[in-house]
């Protein structure tokens, strides 16, 4: 049994003040005040002084970090990504493709699945490749996306929707896709959102030219997220709402955002955070490998972004960034006037929830023992998964 103790506790959505946290076998035992409860006979305590305990952080969409991208077959690839992901507050991830030639993608799969099945084999195990951020699914962002809204997808990697080639992901994958970013009005699109939904898929709306009414069809055959909100889709119009129009007002559908200052204005962070609340606003990286790193060139994918005062330049597009989860929890914070709980939940439990990854992002009775240990200004100091201090 391990037992931790701080200022202040946050579930995320309930604080306890000067908590005592019992953790067993990786799950949370036991959360109640110290001031009610001693720890039991010969258990040390470790003591966070005034740190703000949370849950650890989940990443629903990254492509990489540390100088490595989540595609990459090299051994080195993921746990560098993990470790940097850990230093910042993700305990949990889904690592995310980019679209690429059909057997690229397809060896990236069954890669990422090694990796989360190995992981997984090691889960009750208190050694290294526990200490690191775990991925617990595949996020596939393309190649059932749109031309006019692609970004920096490579047009000829961009396939139509179809049951075929879902089914030879899903194969590839083992079946770890637990998130696929899709366009709702491409031909086959909602024959392909509703066999990934009735699978349990998080299927989510994005690289998306949708009108409204296409929108709505993605999202009654089972479609309930959107990615990175606002970015790669139709602006919005205030007589032709599109599929923005579906996403902000329709209560059925989370949506995340890139709260990095760059993607998206301040102005715009704090419209989407009213919009959507604090039950259904996700934050996101969408981190490519130069997070972490200096300016210069890296990759995403199978090909270059320029990056340089934290714009991705790609084609003179944006092609993903370089933020952190630390970075974006105090930066939604500030640009939407919400408390750090807020905050921390929108990095936490709401990616969980919509993911449908139970166990994760709370800091409840029997949930996995995923935890940062925060300053009062949000600043990450310590993650732990399953009660295990991850290295450094």
């Amino acid at each position: 049994m391990l037992a931790f103790t701080a200022g202040r506790l946050l579930t995320p959505t309930d604080a306890v003040e000067h908590p005592l946290v019992l953790v067993e076998q990786g799950r949370v035992l036991e959360i109640s005040a110290r001031s009610g409860r001693q720890a039991p006979a010969g258990i040390s305590v470790s003591d966070f002084g005034d740190g703000v305990m949370a849950p650890g952080y989940v990443d629903l969409h990254i492509h990489g970090s540390a100088g490595y991208d989540v595609m990459d077959d090299t051994a080195e690839a993921l746990p560098a990504i993990e470790q940097l992901l850990a230093r910042h507050g993700v305990t949990s991830y889904f690592p995310t493709t980019v679209s690429a030639p059909m057997d690229t993608t397809l060896r990236a799969l069954e890669r990422l699945a090694d990796a989360i099945e190995k992981r997984e084999q090691n889960n009750n195990k208190k050694d290294d490749v526990k200490r690191r951020s775990l991925p617990l699914g595949i996020h596939l962002e393309g190649p059932f996306i749109s031309h006019a809204r692609r970004g920096v997808h490579p047009p000829e990697n961009l396939l139509a929707p179809k049951l075929s080639t879902f089914e030879q992901f899903w194969q590839a994958a083992r079946g770890r896709i637990r998130i696929m970013t899709i366009a709702p009005e491409l031909e086959g699109a909602p024959e392909v959102i509703a066999e990934a939904a009735r699978r349990g898929v998080c299927v989510s709306l994005g690289h998306s030219d949708a009108d409204f009414e296409a929108a709505g069809r993605g999202i009654a055959a089972g479609a309930r997220h959107a990615t990175h909100t606002f970015n790669a889709m139709r602006p919005l119009d205030h007589r032709r709402p599109g599929i923005l129009g579906a996403v902000l007002t329709d209560g059925r559908v989370s949506a995340d955002i890139i709260a990095d200052g760059v993607h998206l204005d301040p102005a715009i962070v704090k419209l989407f955070a009213e919009a959507k609340g604090p039950e259904r606003t996700v934050l996101i990286t969408d981190a490519i490998s130069a997070t972490g790193m200096p300016d210069g060139r890296y990759r995403l994918g199978r090909f270059e972004v320029d990056v340089r005062d934290g714009k991705c330049m790609a084609d003179g597009k944006l092609a993903g960034s370089v933020l952190t989860m630390d970075r974006a929890v105090r930066n939604l914070a500030r640009f939407a006037e919400w408390d750090l709980p807020q905050a921390i939940a929108a990095a936490s439990r709401n990616p969980a929830r919509a993911a449908r990854i139970a166990n994760k992002g709370v800091l409840t009775m029997g949930a996995d023992a995923d935890f940062v240990v925060l300053s009062a200004a949000g600043e990450v100091l310590r993650s732990f998964i399953g009660g295990v201090e991850c290295s450094s």
